[in-house]
Protein backbone atom coordinates (compact mmCIF):
# COMPACT_ATOMS: atom_id res chain seq x y z
CA UNK A 1 0.00 0.00 0.00
CA UNK A 2 2.80 2.43 0.87
CA UNK A 3 4.46 1.88 -2.51
CA UNK A 4 1.21 2.59 -4.34
CA UNK A 5 0.54 5.73 -2.34
CA UNK A 6 4.08 7.00 -2.93
CA UNK A 7 3.15 7.71 -6.54
CA UNK A 8 -0.17 9.30 -5.65
CA UNK A 9 1.36 12.47 -4.21
CA UNK A 10 2.29 13.34 -7.77
CA UNK A 11 -1.24 12.66 -8.93
CA UNK A 12 -2.34 15.29 -6.44
CA UNK A 13 0.40 17.54 -7.72
CA UNK A 14 -0.89 17.18 -11.29
CA UNK A 15 -4.38 18.12 -10.15
CA UNK A 16 -2.95 21.26 -8.63
CA UNK A 17 -0.93 22.45 -11.58
CA UNK A 18 -3.98 22.07 -13.84
CA UNK A 19 -6.39 23.62 -11.34
CA UNK A 20 -8.28 26.55 -12.88
CA UNK A 21 -7.28 28.98 -10.13
CA UNK A 22 -3.56 28.18 -10.12
CA UNK A 23 -1.05 29.60 -12.63
CA UNK A 24 -3.82 30.32 -15.12
CA UNK A 25 -1.72 31.36 -18.10
CA UNK A 26 0.43 28.23 -18.04
CA UNK A 27 -2.28 25.78 -16.98
CA UNK A 28 -4.45 26.72 -19.95
CA UNK A 29 -1.67 26.26 -22.49
CA UNK A 30 0.32 23.33 -21.11
CA UNK A 31 -0.97 19.82 -21.73
CA UNK A 32 -1.54 17.39 -18.89
CA UNK A 33 1.10 15.13 -20.39
CA UNK A 34 3.60 17.94 -19.90
CA UNK A 35 2.62 18.49 -16.29
CA UNK A 36 2.87 14.74 -15.72
CA UNK A 37 6.46 14.88 -16.93
CA UNK A 38 7.26 17.88 -14.74
CA UNK A 39 6.17 15.79 -11.76
CA UNK A 40 8.50 13.00 -12.85
CA UNK A 41 11.38 15.45 -13.29
CA UNK A 42 10.81 16.75 -9.78
CA UNK A 43 10.93 13.23 -8.37
CA UNK A 44 14.17 12.60 -10.24
CA UNK A 45 15.69 15.81 -8.89
CA UNK A 46 14.70 14.82 -5.36
CA UNK A 47 16.65 11.59 -5.78
CA UNK A 48 19.65 13.40 -7.22
CA UNK A 49 19.72 15.94 -4.40
CA UNK A 50 19.50 13.16 -1.82
CA UNK A 51 22.48 11.49 -3.53
CA UNK A 52 24.49 14.71 -3.29
CA UNK A 53 24.47 15.51 -7.02
CA UNK A 54 24.84 19.26 -7.62
CA UNK A 55 24.65 19.60 -11.41
CA UNK A 56 23.36 17.41 -14.23
CA UNK A 57 22.86 17.71 -17.98
CA UNK A 58 19.59 16.92 -19.71
CA UNK A 59 21.29 13.95 -21.39
CA UNK A 60 22.55 12.52 -18.10
CA UNK A 61 19.16 13.14 -16.49
CA UNK A 62 17.45 11.33 -19.37
CA UNK A 63 19.83 8.37 -19.27
CA UNK A 64 19.68 7.94 -15.51
CA UNK A 65 15.89 8.08 -15.25
CA UNK A 66 14.90 6.66 -18.67
CA UNK A 67 13.58 9.94 -20.06
CA UNK A 68 14.07 11.76 -23.38
CA UNK A 69 16.69 14.53 -23.29
CA UNK A 70 15.09 16.60 -26.05
CA UNK A 71 11.71 16.35 -24.35
CA UNK A 72 13.20 17.46 -21.03
CA UNK A 73 14.74 20.54 -22.65
CA UNK A 74 11.52 21.36 -24.49
CA UNK A 75 9.35 21.02 -21.38
CA UNK A 76 11.63 23.16 -19.23
CA UNK A 77 12.16 25.80 -21.93
CA UNK A 78 8.45 26.56 -21.92
CA UNK A 79 8.81 27.99 -18.42
CA UNK A 80 12.17 29.75 -18.80
CA UNK A 81 15.90 29.26 -19.21
CA UNK A 82 17.15 27.06 -16.41
CA UNK A 83 20.28 25.46 -17.87
CA UNK A 84 23.82 26.85 -17.94
CA UNK A 85 25.93 26.21 -21.03
CA UNK A 86 28.75 23.81 -20.26
CA UNK A 87 27.31 22.98 -16.85
CA UNK A 88 23.76 21.78 -17.35
CA UNK A 89 21.18 22.24 -14.62
CA UNK A 90 21.88 23.06 -10.99
CA UNK A 91 19.83 20.38 -9.23
CA UNK A 92 18.84 22.46 -6.22
CA UNK A 93 17.84 25.50 -8.31
CA UNK A 94 15.89 23.50 -10.89
CA UNK A 95 14.06 21.66 -8.12
CA UNK A 96 13.07 25.02 -6.61
CA UNK A 97 11.82 26.29 -9.99
CA UNK A 98 9.76 23.15 -10.60
CA UNK A 99 8.19 23.39 -7.16
CA UNK A 100 7.18 26.97 -7.96
CA UNK A 101 5.78 25.99 -11.37
CA UNK A 102 3.80 23.15 -9.79
CA UNK A 103 2.43 25.38 -7.06
CA UNK A 104 4.42 23.71 -4.29
CA UNK A 105 6.06 26.88 -3.00
CA UNK A 106 3.51 26.96 -0.19
CA UNK A 107 1.64 24.52 2.01
CA UNK A 108 -1.46 23.06 0.36
CA UNK A 109 -4.38 21.93 2.47
CA UNK A 110 -6.09 18.67 1.54
CA UNK A 111 -9.20 16.89 2.83
CA UNK A 112 -10.01 13.21 2.35
CA UNK A 113 -13.63 12.17 1.79
CA UNK A 114 -14.15 8.64 3.08
CA UNK A 115 -12.57 7.15 6.20
CA UNK A 116 -12.36 3.58 4.96
CA UNK A 117 -9.13 1.62 4.48
CA UNK A 118 -7.99 3.61 1.43
CA UNK A 119 -8.95 6.97 2.87
CA UNK A 120 -7.13 6.26 6.12
CA UNK A 121 -4.04 5.05 4.27
CA UNK A 122 -3.99 8.23 2.21
CA UNK A 123 -4.48 10.46 5.24
CA UNK A 124 -1.62 8.78 7.12
CA UNK A 125 0.91 8.63 4.28
CA UNK A 126 3.91 10.76 5.42
CA UNK A 127 5.15 11.48 1.89
CA UNK A 128 2.39 14.02 1.28
CA UNK A 129 3.62 16.20 4.12
CA UNK A 130 7.18 16.12 2.79
CA UNK A 131 5.95 17.44 -0.55
CA UNK A 132 3.91 20.25 1.01
CA UNK A 133 0.47 18.62 1.13
CA UNK A 134 -1.13 18.91 4.56
CA UNK A 135 -4.02 16.52 5.22
CA UNK A 136 -6.12 18.63 7.57
CA UNK A 137 -9.35 16.63 7.85
CA UNK A 138 -11.30 13.54 6.85
CA UNK A 139 -15.05 13.20 6.36
CA UNK A 140 -17.47 10.29 6.58
CA UNK A 141 -21.14 9.47 7.16
CA UNK A 142 -20.48 6.56 9.55
CA UNK A 143 -21.41 7.72 13.06
CA UNK A 144 -18.98 5.20 14.58
CA UNK A 145 -16.06 6.93 12.84
CA UNK A 146 -17.07 10.57 13.29
CA UNK A 147 -15.13 12.22 16.09
CA UNK A 148 -12.31 9.68 15.83
CA UNK A 149 -8.87 10.28 14.32
CA UNK A 150 -6.57 8.45 11.91
CA UNK A 151 -3.38 6.89 13.29
CA UNK A 152 -1.45 10.06 12.47
CA UNK A 153 -4.04 12.23 14.18
CA UNK A 154 -6.17 13.52 11.28
CA UNK A 155 -9.67 14.24 12.66
CA UNK A 156 -12.72 12.58 11.10
CA UNK A 157 -15.73 14.89 10.73
CA UNK A 158 -19.35 14.42 9.73
CA UNK A 159 -19.55 15.17 6.02
CA UNK A 160 -22.26 17.71 6.81
CA UNK A 161 -19.49 19.86 8.28
CA UNK A 162 -17.54 19.89 5.01
CA UNK A 163 -18.52 23.38 3.91
CA UNK A 164 -17.73 24.88 7.32
CA UNK A 165 -14.33 23.19 7.56
CA UNK A 166 -13.45 24.03 3.95
CA UNK A 167 -14.21 27.68 4.55
CA UNK A 168 -12.32 27.79 7.85
CA UNK A 169 -9.23 25.90 6.64
CA UNK A 170 -9.14 27.34 3.08
CA UNK A 171 -8.98 23.87 1.52
CA UNK A 172 -7.09 23.56 -1.78
CA UNK A 173 -7.72 19.94 -2.78
CA UNK A 174 -10.36 17.30 -2.05
CA UNK A 175 -9.56 13.58 -2.31
CA UNK A 176 -12.53 11.26 -2.82
CA UNK A 177 -12.16 7.69 -1.52
CA UNK A 178 -15.75 6.48 -1.17
CA UNK A 179 -17.76 3.64 -2.79
CA UNK A 180 -18.75 4.21 -6.41
CA UNK A 181 -22.43 4.77 -5.65
CA UNK A 182 -21.56 7.63 -3.29
CA UNK A 183 -18.88 9.29 -5.40
CA UNK A 184 -20.99 11.77 -7.41
CA UNK A 185 -23.03 13.04 -4.44
CA UNK A 186 -19.85 13.45 -2.41
CA UNK A 187 -18.13 15.20 -5.30
CA UNK A 188 -21.09 17.58 -5.57
CA UNK A 189 -20.71 18.43 -1.89
CA UNK A 190 -16.99 19.09 -2.35
CA UNK A 191 -17.71 21.45 -5.24
CA UNK A 192 -20.47 23.17 -3.25
CA UNK A 193 -17.91 23.73 -0.48
CA UNK A 194 -15.81 25.78 -2.91
CA UNK A 195 -13.03 23.26 -3.61
CA UNK A 196 -11.95 23.44 -7.27
CA UNK A 197 -9.25 20.73 -7.44
CA UNK A 198 -10.38 17.14 -6.82
CA UNK A 199 -8.60 13.79 -6.94
CA UNK A 200 -10.99 10.85 -7.23
CA UNK A 201 -10.25 7.20 -6.42
CA UNK A 202 -13.79 5.91 -6.93
CA UNK A 203 -14.48 3.92 -10.12
CA UNK A 204 -16.82 5.21 -12.80
CA UNK A 205 -17.32 8.47 -14.66
CA UNK A 206 -17.99 11.60 -12.64
CA UNK A 207 -18.94 15.07 -13.82
CA UNK A 208 -17.90 18.48 -12.56
CA UNK A 209 -19.00 21.99 -13.55
CA UNK A 210 -16.76 24.39 -15.49
CA UNK A 211 -14.00 25.83 -13.37
CA UNK A 212 -13.36 22.61 -11.44
CA UNK A 213 -10.47 20.25 -12.21
CA UNK A 214 -11.13 16.54 -11.63
CA UNK A 215 -8.43 13.87 -11.83
CA UNK A 216 -9.52 10.24 -11.48
CA UNK A 217 -7.28 7.31 -10.57
CA UNK A 218 -8.94 3.97 -11.30
CA UNK A 219 -6.82 1.21 -9.80
CA UNK A 220 -8.95 -1.47 -11.48
CA UNK A 221 -8.07 -0.11 -14.93
CA UNK A 222 -4.37 -0.31 -14.06
CA UNK A 223 -4.77 -3.90 -12.85
CA UNK A 224 -6.64 -4.82 -16.04
CA UNK A 225 -3.79 -3.34 -18.08
CA UNK A 226 -1.35 -5.57 -16.21
CA UNK A 227 -3.67 -8.54 -16.72
CA UNK A 228 -3.59 -7.89 -20.47
CA UNK A 229 0.21 -7.79 -20.37
CA UNK A 230 0.29 -11.17 -18.62
CA UNK A 231 -2.31 -12.61 -21.01
CA UNK A 232 -0.02 -11.71 -23.92
CA UNK A 233 2.79 -13.71 -22.39
CA UNK A 234 4.64 -10.61 -21.25
CA UNK A 235 4.80 -9.13 -24.76
CA UNK A 236 2.07 -6.51 -24.32
CA UNK A 237 4.22 -3.86 -22.64
CA UNK A 238 4.33 -0.45 -24.27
Amino acid sequence: MAGMIAGLEFAILRVLVNSPNKRKAHAEAVSELTTNRLSVYLRCLNQLETAGVQTISSQALAEQFHQNAAQIRKDLAYFGEFGVRGVGYYVKDLKLHLRQILGLDRKLKVVVLGAGNLGLALADYPGFGREGFEIVAMFDVDASKIGDRSRSGVPIHDIRELRKVARREHIDIGVIAVPAESAQPVLDQVVAAGVTAILNFSPGALSVPPGVKLKSVDLTVSLESLSFYLAQGGDGAE
